[in-house]
C-alpha cells in the first residue's frame, strides 16, 4: 500500500490537518507530530508533504473541491483542522472557498468527526473586506455544520515566513523613505506564530464533552499598534533609520501596485490582502484569556523571536 492508503486501526486518536504545506499548518504539523495522537494530512499533492512529514504521518491526497475524495479521508476521526484558503486562486476565492468549506464540513459530519478547529481572521467595522468576509463566511459555515467548531481570530501573525510580517519586513529594509497611505495607521493586535500554534495545540486538551458546542475565541499579543508602529519597531531592532511620510491619496489598487514593487512576496495576493488594512483587528472578546492558560507574548518580544528564527525557515 502506499502512504496515504496505510489508515491504522488502532485506538489512538486520529487528528487531521489541512493546510499542512502552508505557513500555519506546516509549523502545526511539526507540532502534531510531537503528540501522542496519531496525524493524518488531507493535502491536494501528497508529493509536496512526503519528504517533510514523519514517517508514522499519514498523507492522504483529496481535493476539497471535490466531495467524493473526502469520506474515505476522514474515517475515525476525532479532531480536525481547517487551515486553507484559496486566496492565491486565480478565480473567484471567496467562492471556492465557500465550496470547500461547506465540503469539508458536510462530510465531517457524516464521518462523526468530534470536533473542528478553524483559524480565521479578526476584523472591525461595517465594511470587511473580501478576504476578512471570506474568513467570516468560513467560520460561519463551520459552525454552522452541526459539528462542534472552535474559531480562533487573530490579527497579523508575527514570524519569519508569515506573508504579512514579510511584506513588512521588506518594506523597512529597502526604502529608507517611505510614503505610506493611510492604512499604516490601521490598529491591529499583532500575535506572535508561536502563541498562535500554542492555542491551536491547547485544544487538544480540552476534553470534547466541554467543548460541545460551537465557540469563537479572539486571540492577539497584549499590544495594540498601528502597522507604523510595528515598521517603527523592525526597524529600531534592525538598527535602521527610517522615515514614514503619511499621504492619503494612496487607494487600494495604488497601495497593491506600490507594494508589489517592493516586495515581490506580496505580489502573489495583491489587492485583496491590502484591502483588508483598513480594518481594525483588535480584540474585543477577551474569553481567550479564561479559557486558555496561554498568555501572548508582545510585539516587540514577537519581532526579535521571528528576526532570531529568519535564517532557519
Amino acid at each position: 500500500m502506499t502512504r496515504s492508503q496505510e489508515f491504522n486501526s488502532a485506538t489512538q486518536e486520529t487528528v487531521l490537518l489541512t493546510g499542512a504545506t502552508g505557513y500555519i499548518g506546516s509549523r502545526l504539523l511539526r507540532r502534531l507530530e510531537h503528540g501522542p495522537q496519531k496525524v493524518r494530512c488531507l493535502v491536494r499533492r501528497p508529493e509536496a508533504l512526503s519528504s517533510v512529514a514523519a514517517l508514522e504521518t499519514e498523507i492522504v491526497g483529496v481535493d476539497l473541491l471535490q466531495p467524493e475524495t473526502l469520506p474515505y479521508a476522514m474515517r475515525g476521526v476525532s479532531t480536525a483542522y481547517y487551515l486553507v484558503h484559496s486566496m492565491a486562486s486565480g478565480g473567484d476565492f471567496a467562492l471556492e472557498d465557500r465550496k470547500a468549506a461547506t465540503n469539508f464540513a458536510q462530510a465531517a459530519l457524516e464521518a462523526g468527526v468530534q470536533r473542528i478547529v478553524y483559524l480565521g481572521g479578526l476584523g472591525a467595522g461595517r465594511y470587511l473586506s473580501g478576504h476578512l468576509a471570506s474568513r467570516r463566511e468560513v467560520g460561519e459555515i463551520l459552525r454552522n455544520s452541526g459539528v462542534p467548531t472552535i474559531e480562533f481570530r487573530a490579527s497579523i501573525i508575527i514570524g519569519s515566513g508569515s506573508l504579512s510580517f514579510e511584506m513588512i519586513r521588506s518594506l523597512v529594509e529597502k526604502l529608507p523613505v517611505m510614503l505610506t497611505p493611510k492604512w499604516v495607521h490601521t490598529k491591529c493586535q499583532p500575535i506572535a506564530i508561536d502563541d498562535v500554534l500554542d492555542y491551536l495545540v491547547a485544544v487538544l486538551d480540552v476534553a470534547h464533552t466541554a467543548s460541545s458546542r460551537s465557540q469563537v475565541f479572539e486571540i492577539g499579543g497584549p499590544d495594540r499598534a498601528s502597522y507604523r508602529d510595528l515598521m517603527a519597531e523592525f526597524a529600531r531592532q534592525r538598527g535602521l533609520k527610517r522615515l514614514l511620510i503619511s499621504v492619503p491619496v494612496l487607494s487600494p489598487q495604488l497601495s497593491s501596485l506600490w507594494l508589489g514593487l517592493f516586495t515581490p512576496v506580496y505580489a502573489r495576493i495583491g489587492r485583496k490582502l491590502v484591502e483588508s488594512l483598513r480594518n481594525e483587528t483588535v480584540v474585543v472578546d477577551k474569553s481567550a484569556m479564561e479559557a486558555f492558560p496561554i498568555r501572548p507574548r508582545g510585539m516587540a518580544d514577537a519581532v526579535q523571536r521571528a528576526l532570531d528564527n529568519e535564517d532557519r525557515v
